[in-house]
């Protein structure tokens, strides 16, 4: 894939493992936050100019969207409000609209399971943030 492309095309999945993962349904919005730890130093022979190294990094992509009962992914995503500790973590897969994917283990961390204005649908909301290193498999040629 070349060029631009809709937001719409990308595509998450979430379950127990990478062998059980299913689309979100009602999703509408995503942002993605990579935290990079970096460290700093100044040798003599860099004369005051200071020297960075990235040593680690995290990953959180924020979802939001619209509670959907009877969803395999939404429901997923929902049932972990009520967790803690290990039964909090999951399985996540961020497909791109070029093919290539992004998987990794995380933990759910739900902000939102359902609430909103009495008028509104319900709201479904949550950061899936990355618990180990992630692996990128590059789009086919």
């Amino acid at each position: 894939m070349t060029g631009v492309y809709p937001v719409f095309k990308n595509k998450f999945k979430i379950g127990d493992s990478a062998e059980a993962v299913n689309t979100i349904a009602e999703m509408e919005n995503f942002s993605v936050s990579i935290d990079g730890n970096v460290e700093e130093w100044s040798p003599m022979e860099a004369e005051g100019w200071l020297k960075r190294m990235v040593t680690g990094k995290a990953l959180t992509i924020s979802l939001s969207g619209k509670r959907c009962v009877g969803d395999t992914g939404n429901d997923y995503i929902a049932n972990k409000a009520w967790k803690t500790g290990a039964d909090c973590e999951g399985y996540f897969e961020w497909e791109f609209p070029s093919g290539a994917k992004l998987t990794f283990p995380c933990v759910v961390s739900v902000t939102n399971p359902g609430s909103g204005e009495s008028r509104n649908v319900a709201a479904l909301e949550v950061d899936i943030m990355s618990n180990g290193k992630p692996e990128y498999t590059p789009a086919a040629a």
